[in-house]
């Protein structure tokens, strides 16, 4: 088996230069870097990364908590997180807290015991026990999606980003409402959640642009998932004086909504317009095809890893949180005639 000394020799240069080269800890000419590299592949030689890490300290992995399983919404931020981390030559140790608090402490908390360097989290709707437990053990750590509020006095520091949620809600309303909608109704995420919170912040003034009264019957509970968003839509549709209008405050809950109304034998945007908070792959296949906010998700995940090896370079910096913005995707299920080729799309910030 090839060693470091067998490709320092190969390539003609020091072992400290390939450890530069394959730890990227200095910078180093281009020419003797491709030498080392060249000589890495025709060796066959394989960095013994955990001989390394007990040198270090650095394990070079990243721990990775998110919903991606029960939240299909993750899974292009996940991709995102993937490519940043493999870019820097980190891998990922991926754990499911299924937006469960008592959970997400356990996973966290075995993420920590395997000696990550440090960790991204989408944080549930009671991340109390978690900000503690981060905090008290230092470890450097990136929120992303839903954001928290932090210690202010100086003991924890932590990076947090993700997309805005008020205006984009705000415009969908806005939208509706200009299409003649009056009883515009919101089927709402978890409560607790700051994407949550953002999004009904967002419908409310949305309605207040319009020059329309807030009706609290009007929003109804879709806890973030499909079930629960069905349940929500068949409420608000069963109201004496339904809303002629519907927005959804994720894909998820899309879905749950599309349901409510095949149930009940409605279509959209005939009997009833749409708008969704979130884009997905088939969002442009449906009939009609939905006017979404698209979030920029992947990037959502590249830019957490670039805020947490940032941290990691430099652990007292204070402490950036980077709001991301949005695209409205006009398609055909809030009412608008079809231009198949000619979507309008306009950022939202």
């Amino acid at each position: 088996m090839a060693t470091m000394a067998d490709v320092a020799r190969s390539a003609g240069v020091s072992v400290a230069t390939v450890s530069h080269v394959l730890n990227d800890t200095r910078p180093v000419l281009p020419h003797t870097r491709q030498a080392v590299l060249d000589a890495v592949d025709e060796l066959g030689y394989t960095p013994n990364s955990l001989a390394r890490s007990l040198v270090t300290s650095r394990t070079r992995s990243i721990g990775l908590a998110v919903s991606a399983i029960s939240n299909p919404y993750f899974t292009e931020i996940l991709q995102g997180v993937e490519a940043g981390a493999l870019e820097h030559g980190y891998s990922l140790l991926i754990a499911d807290p299924h937006d469960d608090p008592k959970h997400e402490q356990r996973v966290v908390r075995l993420l920590h015991e395997r000696r990550v360097d440090g960790m991204i989290v989408a944080p549930s709707a009671d991340p109390g026990d978690l900000v503690a437990y981060l905090g008290r053990h230092d470890v450097p750590t990136v929120f992303l999606d839903r954001l928290v509020d932090v210690p202010s006095d100086g003991t924890a520091r932590f990076d947090q980003v993700g997309a805005e949620n008020a205006e984009p809600m705000t415009r969908l309303v806005t939208h509706l409402a200009d299409l003649g909608h009056r009883r515009i109704g919101l089927v709402a995420g978890l409560p607790g959640l700051s994407t949550t919170n953002e999004r009904i912040s967002g419908y409310r003034h949305g309605l207040a642009a319009a020059g329309l009264p807030h009706d609290e019957r009007l929003v109804a509970r879709g806890d973030s998932e499909a079930a629960g968003a069905e349940r929500a839509t068949t409420a608000l549709l069963s109201l004496a004086a339904p809303p002629t209008a519907l927005v959804t405050a994720n894909n998820a809950m899309t879905i749950g909504a599309l349901r409510a109304l095949r149930g009940r034998g409605l279509s959209v945007p005939d009997d009833l317009a749409l708008c969704c908070f979130d884009d997905f792959a088939w969002a442009d296949l449906f009939a009609p095809r939905l006017t979404v906010i698209s979030q920029p998700s992947k990037e959502i995940g590249a830019q957490a890893v670039r805020l947490l090896l940032d941290r990691l370079a430099a652990p007292d910096r204070p402490s950036r949180t980077l709001r991301l913005p949005s695209t409205f995707v006009h398609r055909t299920s809030c009412g608008c005639p079809d231009h198949p080729h000619s979507s309008e799309k306009g950022p939202v910030s």
